[in-house]
């Protein structure tokens, strides 16, 4: 591996591994839970797991460390969402154990090579309820910007480093995780874009 890859893998592991800090800290200091989606948090802790048991499984050491820390950082959002409202234990536990053995029969099909893969494209899965919660939403209060910024970024390092070793399981999960996470920015731009459009026609306006 050269030097420049092991840097990439470095750096998206460490970015993976805050990914999840930002909304579990606003979750914490804040107790609003305005968009963000329980079912997300339970998918969230499976795909992680996943992603661990791939990593073992295929000895790829760089993507174990922040696999094992994101599934903690997860459980923790998902003690702290269900302190605010103990209504979203059964989506957090569907999330886990509904949309989140996605990867089993591929595991059971083909082995770890298929179901790598797989795991990849669960990451679009594992984001797919948070976008939908935000844009069903009315506000976004709830949502870390911060933590999206964080998962764009590091999905393109990862994106980068799968390229750069021939892992189509980091690829697929690179790919996903840059157009969920593109569109969740995307809808917390939204009220700013909104605000700016609306200034510059009251300005037009005088």
């Amino acid at each position: 591996m050269n030097i420049t890859l092991t840097v990439v893998a470095v750096a998206a592991s460490v970015l993976g591994s805050g990914m999840a800090l930002p909304q579990a800290l606003r979750l914490f200091r804040t107790g609003r839970t305005d968009g963000v989606s329980p079912v997300w948090i339970g998918v969230s802790v499976a795909i992680n797991a996943w992603w661990a048991a791939y990593a073992v499984a295929v000895s790829l050491w760089t993507l174990l460390p922040v696999a094992v820390v994101s599934l903690l950082l997860y459980v923790w959002i998902g003690v702290v969402f269900l302190r605010v409202t103990r209504a979203a234990l059964l989506p957090v536990i569907g999330g886990a154990f509904g949309l989140g053995m996605t990867p089993l029969p591929a595991l059971l099909v083909g082995g770890w090579t298929v179901a790598g893969v797989t795991v990849g494209l669960c990451y679009g899965i594992q984001l797919a309820p948070a976008v939908a919660a935000a844009y069903r939403a009315p506000t976004v209060d709830g949502i870390s910007p911060a933590t999206w910024a964080i998962s764009f970024t590091e999905a393109a390092l990862w994106l980068g480093y799968g390229v750069g070793i021939g892992d189509r399981a980091l690829v697929a999960g690179g790919v996903m995780g840059i157009v969920m996470a593109g569109a969740i920015i995307f809808r917390l731009a939204l009220p700013v874009v909104g605000s700016a459009v609306r200034l510059i026609r009251v300005g037009s306006a005088t």
